[in-house]
């Protein structure tokens, strides 16, 4: 196991990030942004530093070149991410101090392979697509929490990719079957060509959004009855949760949420 600093200001790269490498068993510290990211990396001792490039005030080359100016932390690994990837990037990553660069959105396991030179051989990630019983093993993931049925399908409903990875890279490794859609036309169309049991969707999306999604299934005879639950980092005010409930949805989550919890909230939705 190793110990690893995060630094990252966007709430939901930033919990995608620390889910991933507790699944892999690593003890994880986070900042959120670059003066914390130093404060945290003198005080907590990590073995490795993922970083962010974008941030506001100290950028994450900032950061790299302070940590490498110390010398109480001169010598820690640094591993960069950064959204806007362009040519030249990884150079200029290189010559701030970086050990690496890797480019969003996060495949998981792409990401977890491509920290792996970078942490100590005990805490090394194990191979990349682990079968979902020993992934699930790892994540500690309690029977009650786990897919009722083998066969049990979340359509996962979202237009931004980190969103759909980190579902993925939970739900998956739960038990559940999981399909994936960017946006309520084409959730519509999955749900009308097979068997759906959850439906676990955004609110607001660019190609149809989760209010009209909800309101075509619970309009629908054959739909009516599918559970559906929103997870939604937007659309957090108290009218948009009441109105979502008000049209029907079993449950109305926000984010950032506890990987588990989100578990907890689809197994109730599937009860009810």
């Amino acid at each position: 196991m190793a110990r690893i600093l995060v630094i990252e200001d966007n709430k939901i790269n930033l919990e995608l990030m620390c889910y991933l490498l507790r699944a892999w068993g690593h003890e994880v510290c986070t900042a959120e942004d670059g003066d914390a990211g130093l404060g945290a990396a003198r005080a907590e001792s990590p073995d490795l530093v993922v970083c962010d490039i974008q941030m506001p005030g100290k950028d994450g080359y900032a950061v790299a070149r302070a940590l490498r100016a110390d010398p109480a932390t001169a010598a820690l690994r640094l591993v960069a991410v950064t959204a806007y990837a362009m040519v030249g990037d990884q150079e200029k990553a290189m010559q701030a101090g970086f050990d690496a660069h890797f480019p969003k959105p996060i495949e998981p396991s792409a990401f977890m392979a491509a920290l792996a030179p970078f942490l100590p051989a005990p805490g090394s990630p194990p191979p990349p697509a682990p079968d979902d019983s020993r992934r699930a093993d790892r994540m500690q993931i309690s029977p009650e929490l786990r897919a009722p049925r083998p066969d049990t399908t979340v359509l996962l409903v979202d237009d931004t990719e980190a969103n759909l990875d980190f579902k993925l890279s939970l739900f998956e490794p739960a038990g559940y079957r999981t399909l994936a859609a960017r946006g309520g036309q084409e959730a519509l169309q999955l749900l009308r060509a097979q068997r759906i049991d959850l439906i676990l969707s955004d609110a607001v999306m660019a190609a149809g959004n989760g209010y009209d999604l909800l309101a075509a299934v619970r309009s629908s005879p054959e739909l009516h009855d599918t559970p559906f639950v929103f997870l939604t980092a937007t659309a957090r005010d108290s009218d948009s949760r009441e109105r979502g409930l008000s049209m029907g949805a079993d449950d109305y989550l926000v984010r950032p949420i506890e990987p588990l919890a989100l578990l907890a909230a689809v197994r109730a939705a599937l009860r009810r």
